[in-house]
C-alpha cells in the first residue's frame, strides 16, 4: 500500500469505518434478524429473541490505572454491555469475560476485575460463564460479551420513532465526563507534586460525579417499570457516545428528524458545579460527554402520561419531527443549533 492510498481511521470516522468493515459480512443466516447498526445483534429463538453484544476497554484509551480501581473497571465494562441489552428492552442472561494481560498485572489484580463483574452480575442478574485469557506485552485490555433475551413483542430497536413521538431520557446527563475531569485534574496534581509521593485526594465533594464515571448504573429499573406498565417504546438507544451522537443515530435509523430543547436536558447540580469550577460549558458535558449509560427513548404522548404517573426518573427533552427538519436543538434564548443539517439529505 503506497502512502497516497493510505486512509486513516480518523479521516472517515467510526460510523463509516463500521460500514466499510461490514461490507465483508456477506454470508447471512436466516436466524439473524438484526446484525450491526443497533445496540445488539438480534437472533430468532422461538418465542423469545436472543440479544448479543460486546464491549472492549483498553488501558490508556478507556481507563487509566492511576485512578481507576480494577474492581470498578470490572463493574463498568459489565454495565456497558448490559446497557446495550437494556437499550433493546431486554434483560441480560450470561456474560463472557476476555482479558489480555501484561506482566505488571498480578493474579490478585485480575481477581479484583472479576470481583467487579461479580458485583454487577448480582445487581443486573446475569451469570458469568467463562471467557478467554491471553498475554499482552504492555497494556491491559478487558472485553465482555453479553447474551440477553427479550420477548418478541417487546423488542425495541433504534428504528421505529414516529413523527410527534416524545423524545425522553432517563436520569441526568454529563455526570460521567464531569467525574473524569475531576479524576484527570487530581492525577495532574499528583504528577506535578511528585508521583513517588503518597497522595490521597479528597473527593467527598465530588462523590456523585466520580461514581458516575467509575461505577455507572445500568437502567434495569426503567426496563422493569415499562414491562410492568406494558409500555413498549417506539425506539430506544443507550447514551454511550453522548446525547448528540445517539440522537443522530436514533433519528437516522428511524428516518426522522428530531427537535430537542436545551433547557429541558437533565443535568445534576453537582455536574454543573464541576463545570463551573473547571470554567467549562456544562451543556457540552451533557451533549458530547458520553458514558452516562442512560437510555434515550421515544414514546407516543399517551404513554408519556402513563409513565409519568409511575416513574419519575426521566425527562421529556423534545419531539420527533419530519426528516427534512433535521436534528436540532433550541437553546433557552431561542437560537437553533443544527446537529444534522436537513440540507445534507437533499
Amino acid at each position: 500500500m503506497d502512502k497516497d492510498s493510505f486512509r486513516s481511521i480518523q479521516s472517515i470516522g467510526r460510523s463509516q469505518l463500521v460500514e466499510e468493515l461490514m461490507e465483508h459480512a456477506t454470508f447471512e443466516k436466516p436466524s439473524v434478524l438484526q446484525s450491526y447498526g443497533d445496540d445488539t445483534a438480534v437472533l430468532q429463538d422461538g418465542d423469545d429473541l436472543q440479544l448479543l453484544t460486546s464491549e472492549t476497554f483498553m488501558e490508556g484509551v478507556d481507563f487509566d490505572l492511576t485512578y481507576f480501581p480494577l474492581h470498578h473497571l470490572g463493574y463498568k465494562i459489565a454495565v456497558a454491555a448490559v446497557s446495550d441489552v437494556y437499550a433493546m428492552n431486554g434483560n441480560p442472561e450470561v456474560v463472557l469475560v476476555n482479558l489480555a494481560v501484561p506482566n505488571k498485572i498480578s493474579v490478585d489484580m485480575l481477581k479484583e476485575i472479576y470481583k467487579g463483574v461479580e458485583a454487577a452480575s448480582k445487581d443486573f442478574e446475569f451469570q458469568i460463564v467463562g471467557g478467554d485469557l491471553t498475554a499482552s506485552h504492555q497494556i491491559l485490555s478487558a472485553s465482555i460479551s453479553c447474551y440477553g433475551k427479550v420477548a418478541r413483542e417487546k423488542i425495541t430497536y433504534r428504528k421505529g420513532a414516529h413523527k410527534d413521538d416524545a423524545i425522553c431520557v432517563t436520569g441526568d446527563l454529563g455526570g460521567a465526563i464531569a467525574g473524569l475531569r475531576i479524576l484527570m485534574r487530581e492525577k495532574e496534581y499528583w504528577e506535578q507534586e511528585g508521583a513517588e509521593q503518597a497522595f490521597q485526594p479528597d473527593l467527598d465533594e465530588y462523590e456523585y460525579v466520580v461514581k458516575r464515571q467509575l461505577v455507572p448504573i445500568g437502567r434495569k429499573d426503567f426496563i422493569q417499570k415499562i414491562d410492568e406498565l406494558d409500555i413498549v417504546p417506539s425506539s430506544m438507544i443507550d447514551i454511550t457516545q453522548g446525547l448528540v451522537s445517539e440522537l443522530k443515530n436514533l433519528a437516522n435509523a428511524s428516518g426522522v428528524g428530531a427537535h430537542i430543547y436545551g433547557a429541558t436536558i437533565p443535568i445534576s447540580l453537582k455536574t454543573r458545579h464541576v463545570a463551573d469550577e473547571m470554567k467549562e460549558d456544562v451543556d457540552k458535558y451533557a451533549l458530547y460527554g458520553g458514558e452516562d449509560f442512560e437510555l434515550m427513548f421515544t414514546l407516543p404522548e399517551k404513554d408519556v402520561e402513563t409513565l409519568t404517573d409511575e416513574f419519575s426518573d426521566f425527562s421529556v427533552i423534545g419531539k420527533i419531527t419530519e426528516r427534512d427538519e433535521g436534528v436540532k436543538m433550541q437553546q433557552a434564548e431561542g437560537d437553533m443549533i443544527f446537529f444534522e443539517d436537513p440540507e445534507e439529505d437533499q
